[in-house]
């Protein structure tokens, strides 16, 4: 699965203007492909799970993954799906913003640095990326879908999406909170994937959402505020 996944983002060629462009301008209404943030993502994951395969090869067995709560992310059959794909699914049942997938990006960090142990690996990637997009997208996001809907685009049960959720949550110590400076590390180390010292600026996707939610807010009490007078 991996050299069929990397090759297919490797022959994807992503400009740095055009990266920009869509995370600055992105529209449901007018875009039809998937935000170019999730192939930079995907390229990212895909390398971290080529350097962890060659890393288990060289530790002892049984070193890693001691935890039990975090074999919770293995599956038992490996998915037939490239991450890029995968992400491409999501994408297209839930309409994530592109915001939402930089801190899905946050919470992987933070939940291996957290979790030493854990590895991301073909076995539990898929859970790993389902569980953070969908927490991302309740902490982004003023609308979301349900966990039972989430568990269908992820291919789960609505069980299984339930204690995903619950076990990332406690193995994060629920550590959920992403303050603007470090959205904005994470979008740079994005934007370096796509071109070094490009000095295009990611973070303002999230300022630009949070713009956009504080006027919804306000168009939604003054909407009250007419029915009531009238």
């Amino acid at each position: 699965m991996e050299s069929s996944s990397s090759s297919s983002s490797s022959s994807l060629i992503i400009s740095p203007r055009k990266l920009r462009t869509d995370l600055y301008s992105y529209s449901y209404e007018q875009d039809s492909n998937s935000p170019l943030v999730i192939s930079v993502l995907a390229s990212l994951i895909e390398r971290t799970m080529a350097r962890n395969q060659r890393i288990s090869k060289n530790s002892p067995r049984g070193t890693l993954s001691r935890n039990q709560r975090i074999g919770v992310f293995d599956c038992r059959e490996t998915p037939d799906m490239t991450i890029q794909s995968y992400l491409e699914r999501i994408f297209r049942y839930t309409r994530a913003g592109p915001s939402v997938y930089v801190v899905a990006y946050v919470y992987i960090d933070r939940f291996c640095q957290i979790n030493p142990g854990f590895r991301i690996s073909a076995s539990n990637v898929h859970r790993l990326l389902i569980t953070t997009i969908m927490i991302a997208s309740k902490y982004v996001e003023d609308m979301n879908y349900r966990n039972s809907y989430y568990a269908r685009v992820g291919g789960l049960t609505t069980n299984e999406m339930n204690e995903l959720e619950v076990d990332f949550l406690f193995l994060m110590g629920f550590k959920l909170h992403v303050n603007v400076s470090v959205f904005e590390s994470y979008c740079s180390h994005l934007e370096r994937e796509v071109s070094i010292g490009g000095g295009y600026q990611i973070e303002r996707t999230l300022r630009c959402a949070e713009e956009i939610k504080s006027k919804q807010i306000v168009e939604r009490r003054y909407n009250r505020i007419a029915r009531v007078t009238l």
